[in-house]
């Protein structure tokens, strides 16, 4: 679903910090997360809505498969619900029963609506042309790839491997926040 009439397929990795997330409710973690507390590790940030065709068909389905390929100490996987239409029936309570009922385990961020805008404060941050969108953070915080519309898994294991293999290539120095 696109939060603007853009046909963006992906945007150009600008190697800028990635923002921070506002979340207003966390789900499947103890306490929020902070980018900054997942420095030294690759960051798969995925936003979804639930009643987004292509991320429930092809983008969580991915997300998962992330999350169980990989080692969480080397790389993070990230939800972050982003809701830019269907307000009334994208509820967290809905969110609760979706996320039950798929099953996923992932931490998911509920983002922090706009109180001037009709794009959620996150989604506006990373400057999201709709959802499924997947953003690929290095382990030094920075946005490599952002991609709009399904990303084939070809394309995203090169770019996960490039960012695991420059991680592992980094000084625990230029880690550190």
């Amino acid at each position: 679903m696109s939060a603007n009439s853009s046909a963006l397929a992906a945007a150009p990795a600008s190697s800028r910090l990635a923002p921070p997330i506002s979340a207003s409710l966390w789900l499947n973690t103890p306490a929020p997360l902070a980018l900054e507390q997942l420095r030294g590790r690759v960051v798969v940030l995925h936003a979804f809505q639930m009643l987004c065709p292509g991320c429930v068909s092809h983008g969580l389905p991915q997300t998962v498969e992330i999350q169980r390929a990989f080692d969480p100490r080397t790389l993070a996987v990230i939800g972050l619900h982003s809701v830019f239409e269907h307000h009334d029936v994208m509820t967290p309570a809905a969110l609760r029963v979706f996320v039950h009922e798929y099953r996923l385990t992932l931490p998911i961020a509920v983002d922090q609506p706009s109180d001037d805008h009709p794009l959620p404060r996150t989604m506006r941050a990373y400057a999201m042309h709709g959802t499924p969108t997947l953003v690929l953070i290095d382990a030094l915080g920075r946005i490599r790839a952002q991609h709009f519309g399904a990303v084939t898994d070809l394309l995203l294991g090169a770019e996960l491997g490039q960012l695991l293999a420059e991680r592992n290539g980094i000084g625990s120095a230029e880690l550190s926040p």
